[in-house]
């Protein structure tokens, strides 16, 4: 018995190491499907342009930026006011001129973490390790009906990315995402489609997001993507007005 329970262990230890493996070699899988690292790599800034549907069936104008290694600025636009949501690599700004608040203002915590996920230029698999998450390979699982290949991310902060994908070509279908804020969980689904290439990269055009209970709640329809296009890195900048409050403040961003 003494040696069977150490033969069990032995064998538990292997599978153990294989499971580790296996996500490794599914994200090398979706990196390679996406285009390859190299091509991956040589993208600078991404702009992004569409239209989100919402609720009501309202429909606004979208545009987002992103810059290496982690600037992002969202537009969006509806009856000639734009809502600006804006992270410059250590702090998240915004102007919410839906609700009446047309200066600038620094954003809080809960606001921060959707935008921190946007930041991410390159999505959570690709470095994952050098971004201090971990990723485990939960086995198969069902997406609408069809075959998935479960990966669980870990981000640093502690939140967590369930990522689908595809078993035929390895590309992102769905993610689950799980953010814990003081205490209570918030969940989100993301449905990823109509995969296109631009500069050899493959990005998704067609993306519904909503909770859990509602995952089709906002629907996101790119109409272009252009990449290594000339931004300017004061577009991500916390405004001049902000900046004596956020040095009072205090307020920094949750890597």
């Amino acid at each position: 018995m003494r040696y069977v329970f150490l033969i069990g262990i032995l064998f538990a230890c292997i599978g153990a190491l294989c499971y580790a493996q296996t996500a490794d070699e599914l994200i090398a899988k979706n990196i390679e499907a996406r285009g390859g690292l190299e091509k991956i790599n040589a993208i600078k800034t991404i702009r992004v342009t569409g239209k989100i549907k919402g609720f009501g069936g309202r429909v606004l104008a979208m545009r987002q930026e992103n810059a290496r290694p982690d600037l992002v600025r969202v537009n969006t636009t509806v009856q000639g006011m734009t809502a600006i949501e804006a992270y410059d690599g250590a702090t998240g700004w915004q102007v919410e001129p839906f609700g009446g608040k047309k200066d600038p203002e620094l954003m809080g915590e809960d606001s921060l973490r959707d935008l921190l996920l946007a930041a991410d230029f390159d999505g959570p698999l690709v470095d994952y390790k050098e971004k201090g998450s971990t990723v485990e390979y939960l086995g198969h699982d069902m997406v609408d009906g069809d075959d998935a290949l479960r990966l669980k991310v870990t981000l640093k902060n502690g939140d967590v990315i369930y990522d689908y994908l595809d078993p035929d070509t390895f590309i992102e279908i769905r993610r689950e995402i799980q953010q814990f804020i003081r205490g209570s969980v918030r969940e989100r689904v993301e449905s990823l489609g109509s995969y296109k290439p631009v500069a050899g990269v493959m990005f998704p055009f067609a993306i519904a997001a909503g909770p859990r209970n509602n995952p089709d709640a906002q629907t996101t329809t790119v109409q272009k993507i252009e990449v290594n296009v000339p931004i300017d890195p004061a577009d991500f900048a916390v405004p001049e007005t902000l900046r004596t409050e956020e040095r009072k403040s205090g307020i920094v961003s949750v890597h």
